[in-house]
């Protein structure tokens, strides 16, 4: 079990992402550019009226895209922030290999912003010193919006997206407490694989009265699909949340891998999002297209995640 010291950093951490965000981009003269990603459908991010509150990443030209081709991958972001710009490296790297990523929020960082960054409330605290939590900007709610959204603009004549869609090529995911969310919209039966980064849920004795972040371990029980989680080695504050998630789950196939000295901050906004995004887009591939080759990089003890020393990797029910 962890600490209650380790539980507070943890939580504060998580809470603290949205603020670090916006401190860095106030003392950032120039944000880094958008990246198109290194896939063959060079990608941008969007908002649209049609699905508010939610940034759509997507290879920029969908003319060339043939019917059926596309992916969907929907994302939750740190501290269950409403900044869908907070990973958007990572983002555009999925978009340009054949994926519709959407991220809850708003464009709130980065070049291209729509809406300021909401200030953060000052810090309460219970009688017993504990942080009090207030409700956060988004809900794993907006992944279940953003999943019907996809579908129906794929059923719309009038949509770009028409018939575009694999409905049965989709993905949830999300980063720390995002990563939560994701994993209450996994039962959900037309999700086909769920991807947890830097996350997991709380081990008993350790959680917190959080709306978003306090569920229960027998949830993992209502995982139906393959499972990849993605950590950031033993110094990821999330560690031990996932590594429990891990070894409790044994009815679907799961892998955990972890980059080494990454940490909880990952590589979400290193060029095409760092090894992370490359480790992820080979899973979605293998997952949601039948990849052999993208498979190679999970599949038997010469894999390639298992024999890039970066990495530490574990699986069940994979070989």
């Amino acid at each position: 079990m962890m600490s209650s010291r380790l539980v507070l950093t943890l939580l504060l951490a998580c809470a603290a992402l949205p603020a670090q965000a916006q401190a860095q981009a106030a003392a950032t003269p120039a944000d880094p550019p958008d990246t198109a990603g290194s896939g063959a459908w060079p990608a941008l991010k969007e908002e649209v009226a049609s699905l508010p509150d939610h940034v759509i990443y997507r290879p920029a030209s969908l003319a060339g895209v043939k019917p059926g081709q596309l992916g969907l991958y929907v994302f939750g972001n740190g501290a269950c922030s409403d900044d869908g710009a907070s990973s958007r490296m990572h983002l555009l790297e999925i978009a340009s290999h054949g994926y519709v990523a959407v991220a809850l929020g708003r464009i709130r960082s980065g070049p291209g912003a729509t809406a300021p960054a909401q200030p953060q409330p000052p810090r309460q605290l219970d009688a017993e010193g504990r942080p009090v939590f207030p409700p956060p900007p988004t809900s794993y709610t907006g992944l279940l919006a953003a999943i019907d959204w996809a579908l129906a603009q794929n059923a719309d004549a009038k949509s770009p997206y028409f018939g575009k869609f694999d409905a049965k090529a989709i993905a949830v995911s999300g980063f720390s407490c995002g990563g939560i969310q994701a994993l209450r919209v996994a039962p959900d039966p037309r999700v086909k694989t769920v991807v947890v980064m830097n996350s997991g849920l709380f081990i008993p004795g350790t959680g917190i009265k959080h709306v978003e972040m306090d569920q229960p371990k027998s949830l993992l029980d209502q995982l139906h699909t393959p499972t990849f989680y993605v950590l950031g080695g033993p110094s990821d504050i999330a560690y031990a949340n996932g590594m429990d998630d891990f070894a409790r789950i044994a009815h679907v196939p799961v892998a955990v891998a972890n980059l080494l000295g990454a940490g909880h901050g990952g590589t979400y906004m290193q060029p095409h999002g760092g090894k992370a995004a490359a480790a992820v887009v080979a899973w979605l591939d293998w997952q949601l297209r039948g990849d052999m080759q993208a498979a190679r990089a999970f599949v038997g003890p010469q894999c390639g995640l298992c024999t890039d020393a970066a990495w530490e990797l574990r699986k069940k029910k994979i070989d």
